[in-house]
């Protein structure tokens, strides 16, 4: 069992930026890829990125390339989320997430995961 705690959450206006966090335990974070995903009230959790072991590969939902950043420090066993430019529809409780199996696989749906954080709100103003 892995245990992953996000922060850096809050309220911005858009076209501000916020960093979040999140912090893994209970397993060796080198070796799993990890990802960000996102939901909204009533929607479904959607998918905002995911980076491989070493941080050598990621991948961005459309709607965020360009704008947000993954990246992690495996010395720290954290994963961060950059969010630059942000805009009313990017309000969300955004979630961290390890994955099921060798952890080599940078899965884009939620099913390619096992390992979830608490989620942490953020929200944007117009």
């Amino acid at each position: 069992q892995v245990q992953l705690v996000e922060s850096g959450g809050g309220l911005v206006q858009a076209g501000g930026s916020l960093r979040l966090s999140c912090a893994a335990s209970g397993r060796t974070f080198s070796n799993y890829a990890m990802g960000w995903f996102r939901q909204a009230p009533g929607k479904e959790r959607e998918f905002v990125a995911v980076i491989s072991t070493t941080g050598g590969t990621t991948y961005y939902a459309d709607s965020v390339k360009g704008r947000f950043t993954i990246s992690r420090d495996n010395a720290k066993n954290t994963v961060y989320l950059q969010m630059n430019s942000l805009k009313p529809e990017d309000t969300a409780v955004y979630y961290c997430a390890a994955p099921k199996g060798s952890g080599r696989v940078l899965y884009t749906t939620q099913n390619g995961y096992d390992y979830w954080g608490q989620g942490t709100q953020v929200t944007v103003s117009s």
